[in-house]
C-alpha cells in the first residue's frame, strides 16, 4: 500500500473518531441539561408543597390554641361558679349550726326546768303520801293489799264475766286472723308440699339407662311426657329419675311403663306409646280390683260399678302419709261398730264412711274441697240423701242431718288421729302426751292432769282450797302459753281446768 493512501486512511479514522467523540459529548451535555431542568422543576414543586404544608400546620396550631383558650375560660367560669355555690352553702350551714346551737341550749335549759318541776312534784307527793298514811294509819303496801282485797271481793263476778267477754271477742278476732295466717302459710309453702306429695321415684339399673330414656335430642323423654301427662325429671341423683304430676294414677302409669321398657330394653317413641297403653290397662284393672276388694272386705253392697272404680283410685292417694283407701276401709269398720252400739243404721254408716273421702280420687281434676266434690259424686250416682250429707259434713262444712253423719265424722277423726296413723311416729306421739301432762303438773295448785283426745286436749284438776275461780282462769291461760312456747304440735290443744269442791261428812 502506498504511503499517501495509508496517511489518508489514518487521517480519515482520526477525523471520524474526533467527530464521534464530539457527537457523544454534545449528546451527553443535552441529557445533563435536561436532567438539571427536571431536578429544578421537582425542587421547585417540593418547595411549594412544603410551604403549603407549613401554612396549613400553622393554621391548625392557631385553631387548637384558640379552642384551648376557650375551654380554659369555660373551666375557669365553672370553677368560679362552684366556689360561689360552696361559699353560699357554707353560709347556710353556718346559719343552721348557729340555730341548732341555740335550740340545743334552749332544750337543755327546758330540761333542767322540767327536772326541777319533777323533783318538786315528787316532794309534794311524798308529803301527801305521808299525810295519808298518818291519817289512815296504814302503810302504802298495806293500803294496796286492802284495796285489792275489797275489789276482788266486790267485783270478782264482774271480773270473771269481763274475762269471758274478752275471751269470746279475742277468739273471734283470732279465728279471723288465723284464716289470714293460714292462707299466707299455704301460699309460701305450696312449693314444698307439692314436691313432697306429687312425685314418684323410679330406680334405674344403671346410669346408662338415663341416656336411653332421654333419647337423641330428648325425643324419648318428650314422648313419655306427652303420653303420660307427667314431667320426667332427670337430675344428678345416681340411678334414679323422678316422675312428677298432680294425678297419682298418671304417675303410677308412667312408672309402670318405664319399668316395663327398662325390662324389655327397647325404648323409642313407638314402644313408649305401646308401653303406656299397656300400663294404663293394667292400672285400670288394678284400680277396679282394689275398689272391689274394699267393698268386699267392708261388707258394703249395692254400689254402682263405676263408683267402685272411682273408689279404687284412692289406692294411689295418700294423706299425710296415710293411704286413703286403707283409711276409708278403717273408717267403715269403726262406723259400723259405733252405729251398732248406738242403735243407728249400720249399713248406711259403713257405706257413708267408706265413701267419705271419695272426692280425693278426683280432687286434682275438679276445683273445690274433697268433701264438696264427694257430695257431688254421691248425688250423681243417686245415693241416699243421708250418705250425701255425711260425706259433705265430715269436715263440718255442712250441718249434720243424721246420727250416721256424726258417726262418720267421729270415725274419720279416730282413724286419722290414732297413734301411728299418719306421719307422727308412736314414740313422738307418746313423748308429746307425756310432755303435755308434765307442763300442766308443773304449776302450783294442780292435783292431776290428763292428756286426752289424742293429745288435742289436756284436762287439769286443781285444788279448790288453793285456787279460786279467778286464779283458775289465770292458770288456764298460763298453761296454754307454756304449751305454745315449749311444745311443737299440729292443730290446737284445748286446756280444760276443772275446779270442783267436794264436802264429805259421815252420819254416825
Amino acid at each position: 500500500m502506498e504511503p499517501i493512501t495509508l496517511v489518508l486512511i489514518l487521517a480519515g479514522l482520526a477525523v471520524g473518531g474526533a467527530g464521534g467523540y464530539y457527537g457523544r459529548k454534545m449528546k451527553s451535555q443535552d441529557a445533563l441539561e435536561k436532567s438539571q431542568k427536571e431536578a429544578d422543576k421537582i425542587k421547585s414543586e417540593a418547595a411549594k408543597e412544603a410551604k403549603e404544608e407549613v401554612l396549613k400546620a400553622k393554621e391548625e396550631a392557631l385553631k387548637i390554641k384558640e379552642e384551648a383558650k376557650k375551654e380554659e375560660k369555660e373551666r375557669r367560669d365553672q370553677i368560679a361558679a362552684s366556689e360561689k355555690r360552696n361559699i353560699d352553702k357554707e353560709k347556710v350551714l353556718d346559719e343552721r349550726t348557729k340555730k341548732l346551737d341555740e335550740t340545743r341550749d334552749k332544750v337543755e335549759k327546758d330540761k333542767e326546768e322540767v327536772e326541777d318541776i319533777k323533783n318538786g312534784l315528787r316532794d309534794i307527793r311524798k308529803k301527801q303520801m305521808a299525810a295519808l298514811e298518818k291519817i289512815s294509819k296504814l302503810s302504802t303496801d298495806k293500803a294496796r293489799e286492802k284495796l285489792l282485797e275489797i275489789v276482788e271481793k266486790d267485783y270478782k263476778k264482774d271480773v270473771l264475766n269481763l274475762i269471758k267477754k274478752v275471751e269470746i271477742e279475742t277468739k273471734e278476732e283470732a279465728d279471723k286472723k288465723a284464716r289470714e295466717i293460714l292462707s299466707t302459710a299455704i301460699q309460701r309453702l305450696a312449693g314444698d308440699m307439692t314436691s313432697e306429695t306429687t312425685v314418684t321415684a323410679v330406680t334405674l339399673p344403671n346410669d346408662e339407662m338415663k341416656g336411653r330414656i332421654i333419647g337423641r335430642e330428648g325425643r324419648n323423654i318428650q314422648a313419655i311426657e306427652r303420653a303420660t301427662g307427667c314431667d320426667i325429671i332427670v337430675d344428678d341423683t345416681p340411678e334414679t329419675i323422678v316422675i312428677s304430676g298432680f294425678d297419682p294414677v298418671r304417675r303410677h302409669v308412667a312408672k309402670r311403663a318405664l319399668e316395663s321398657m327398662m325390662k324389655d330394653g327397647r325404648i323409642h317413641p313407638t314402644k313408649i306409646e305401646e308401653a303406656v297403653a299397656k300400663a294404663q290397662k293394667e292400672i285400670d284393672k288394678e284400680i277396679k280390683e282394689a275398689g272391689e276388694q274394699a267393698v268386699y272386705k267392708t261388707g258394703v253392697a249395692g254400689l254402682p260399678s263405676d263408683l267402685v272404680k272411682v273408689l279404687g283410685r284412692l289406692k294411689f292417694r295418700t294423706s299425710y302419709g296415710q293411704n286413703v283407701l286403707q283409711h276409708s276401709m278403717e273408717c267403715s269398720y269403726l262406723a259400723g261398730a259405733l252405729a251398732s252400739e248406738l242403735g243407728a243404721d249400720v249399713n248406711l254408716a259403713k257405706k257413708a264412711a267408706l265413701l267419705h273421702d271419695i272426692g280425693k280420687a278426683v280432687d286434682q281434676e275438679i276445683e273445690g274441697s274433697h268433701a264438696a266434690i264427694g257430695r257431688d259424686i254421691a248425688k250423681k250416682f243417686g245415693l241416699d240423701e243421708k250418705i250425701v250429707n255425711a260425706i259433705e259434713a265430715h269436715h263440718e262444712e255442712a250441718e249434720f242431718k243424721s246420727i250416721e253423719a256424726i258417726i262418720v265424722q267421729v270415725a274419720d277423726t279416730i282413724s286419722g288421729g290414732r297413734p301411728g296413723a299418719r306421719r307422727d311416729t308412736l314414740e313422738a306421739y307418746i313423748k308429746r302426751l307425756t310432755e303435755l301432762e308434765n307442763i300442766a303438773n308443773s304449776f302450783n295448785g294442780v292435783e292431776k292432769s290428763f292428756a286426752i283426745q289424742a293429745g288435742r286436749e289436756v284436762r287439769v284438776l286443781v285444788s279448790p282450797e288453793e285456787l279460786d275461780d279467778l286464779k283458775s282462769e289465770k292458770l288456764a291461760k298460763e298453761i296454754a302459753a307454756k304449751i305454745e312456747k315449749d311444745l311443737k304440735y299440729p292443730g290446737q290443744i284445748k286446756v280444760n281446768v276443772i275446779r270442783e269442791k267436794r264436802i264429805t261428812e259421815y252420819a254416825k
